[in-house]
């Protein structure tokens, strides 16, 4: 309804500006400020004050004057509230909102595009498990997938496996090289991942402490390792392979745990082995920007506006990561229609040496977007996982549900302890609120911005966190079961046998909402598809978690003034009632998109 609304609105304003021989690049729609009662307006007024030579308050009311809202099927009237143009939306708004809403369980996500999308995301190398610096990437990254699949897109998920780089070559031979009785301490938790990653560090110190012909000795057969894979050696593929597998093994146990899962594992050594990185290898030579300097054939980017050469085959004609990844983009682009991927703001220059590269060699690079992402880092700094000082990601989630278990107890009262919520239920809260709070607070903040994270802020069930949104489905859903267990008719989710939803089955009337907190909230529910539009569009989840806070407070509002269960008129119980399934669906599909759970009860 509001992405019909705003067409309306947006074709007003448009065919106003061209009666009145204006310019229409800019209709400057948007949000109103809050102490205006309108639905959308038009700033249009201050860019086109200028170019008049009036006043945008006067400017405004003569676009107003211009505009025709005759025909539309949501737009009641048009007013100006000094530069803005106020456009008000009718009484057959809110009634299809409430009607669409409350029956549709799955409200918010738009329709099939017939669009392809591989989000790339996490692709951390497989050295040892997760650790909390990069937990920001599998949780944006997920939450990316989500929100591109509620716009109507059908994503695939990916994670590329670097199993080809001087890691994985120097990790096979520490794997190889030592055994446990060289070990200095015990796996800190019974997981592949914490297993091997000891033998991982345990040759880096090697490297690093040995003797110098040691030191010869070992690079030799790390090199040694290097060179198998370049060579299609499948021996030594096979021995990469086997600690590649298993730490990932782990590290899937860790994701899954957010939950943040995928499609396919995409090894890096696919495109060595098909003959892709050879041919981009050679393509690029032959390019005006290749030069061979330094003991290595490189790209000259400055037309791109990048000073720093892209580094594309060694002088042994061996690949690097770039090379790779470079044939494995130009596979994505062969199979899919977009390619999103999910990177650290460590790898900016990478991505734009990437991105400048595939269009050399006659990519089209609109087709590729990227989420930029700064670390996250608790308050005593950053984590290192080669030196093992890191907190990994398991003892975060482990604490968050610890930290959520304390809360949920000490906010429950002695009559819910004994009777409502049994220890089980107890132990599904903490997961779903723990966990919940975690990746809410992470993907909260837009990702160019570096946070670090806090508990109090993260758990504060009275403050705007995953506990303060979460709540309100939690309060929904106990609305709709005190209604349901009185005997009071509450709205169905119905749908036909290829899943419409019918809308007409729900038998109540929006009128019946008297309050301005009744209202108000339906129209937070009426613009919640053009948030996942315009979020999809952009790229950026943290937007929807911006408007489950908002949505938030629209709903505490109408939970204070608007009795359900003991409203005066079953008229008023019933469309009351609508309104909360309605909200109930909105809040779950919302935290669905930030992949945080909607628990029935808190």
């Amino acid at each position: 309804m509001f992405r019909q609304f705003r067409s309306e609105v947006e074709a007003a304003v448009e065919a106003a500006l061209a009666d009145l021989d204006l310019p229409t690049d800019d209709l400057g729609i948007e949000r109103p400020p809050e102490e205006m009662d309108a639905t959308l307006a038009s700033s249009v007024a201050f860019r086109l004050a200028g170019e008049v030579g009036d006043a945008p308050p006067n400017v405004a009311a003569t676009v107003a004057e211009a505009v025709n809202v005759s025909g539309t099927d949501y737009v009641a009237s048009v007013d100006t509230a000094g530069p803005y143009v106020n456009f008000h939306a009718n009484a057959r708004y809110l009634a299809d909102t409430l009607d669409a809403a409350a029956a549709d369980a799955g409200y918010g996500a738009l329709p099939d595009r017939e669009t392809s999308v591989v989000v790339e995301h996490t692709s951390a190398n497989p050295t040892g498990p997760v650790h909390v610096g990069r937990a920001r990437n599998p949780i944006v990254g997920d939450a990316v997938a989500n929100l591109l699949e509620y716009a109507g897109y059908d994503v695939d998920r990916h994670y590329y496996v670097n199993d080809a780089g001087r890691q994985m070559a120097v990790f096979t031979w520490a794997y190889e090289r030592f055994d446990e009785a060289d070990l200095d301490e015990a796996p800190a938790r019974d997981r592949a991942e914490y297993d091997l990653v000891r033998y991982y560090r345990k040759g880096n110190a090697y490297l690093e402490e040995a003797d110098e012909d040691a030191v010869e000795a070992a690079e030799a057969e790390i090199q040694s390792i290097l060179q198998g894979l370049e060579a299609g050696d499948e021996e030594t593929y096979e021995r990469v392979g086997e600690v590649v597998d298993t730490v990932l093994g782990g590290m899937k146990d860790c994701l899954a745990r957010l939950p943040a899962e995928f499609d396919e594992f995409v090894k890096e050594t696919r495109f060595m082995r098909d003959g892709s990185t050879d041919d981009v290898a050679e393509r690029l030579k032959e390019t005006d920007q290749a030069v061979y300097e330094e003991d290595a054939w490189q790209l000259e980017l400055d037309e791109w506006g990048i000073d720093k050469n892209l580094v594309f085959l060694r002088s042994d004609d061996t690949s690097l990561y770039t090379t790779r990844d470079l044939a494995h983009h130009e596979w994505k682009f062969a199979n899919y229609d977009r390619a999103v991927t999910v990177l650290g703001e460590d790898h900016k220059l990478q991505a734009d040496q990437l991105d400048a590269t595939l269009e050399l060699l006659g990519n089209d690079t609109d087709r590729l977007g990227n989420v930029i992402y700064s670390y996250v880092n608790l308050p005593d700094g950053k984590m290192s996982t080669r030196r093992g000082t890191g907190v990994m990601l398991d003892d975060l989630l482990d604490e968050a549900i610890d930290r959520a278990r304390d809360a949920v107890e000490s906010r429950m009262d002695d009559r819910i302890r004994d009777d409502d919520l049994t220890e089980a239920d107890v132990e599904r809260i903490a997961h779903q609120v723990g966990i919940g709070a975690v990746r809410y607070d992470i993907v909260s903040k837009q990702p160019a911005k570096a946070i670090t994270f806090e508990w109090e802020d993260a758990l504060d069930f009275e403050a705007q966190s995953a506990p303060f949104v979460q709540y309100v489905h939690a309060r929904c859903a106990g609305i709709l079961s005190e209604a349901a267990a009185a005997g009071i008719d509450v709205p169905v989710v119905t749908a036909d046998a290829d899943g419409a939803v019918d809308a007409d089955a729900l038998d109540v009337d929006a009128s019946d909402l008297e309050t301005d907190a009744a209202r108000d909230l339906l129209r937070e529910v009426a613009r919640f598809p053009a948030v996942i539009e315009a979020a999809a569009e952009d790229l950026e989840p943290h937007t929807i978690a911006t408007f489950t806070r908002e949505f938030a407070d629209a709903y505490n509002a109408f939970y204070r003034e608007c009795p359900v269960v003991t409203a005066e008129t079953d008229d008023l119980r019933a469309a009351r009632l609508a309104v909360v399934a309605a909200a109930k669906h909105t809040m779950a599909n919302a935290l669905d998109v930030l992949g945080v759970d909607a628990p029935e009860s808190m």
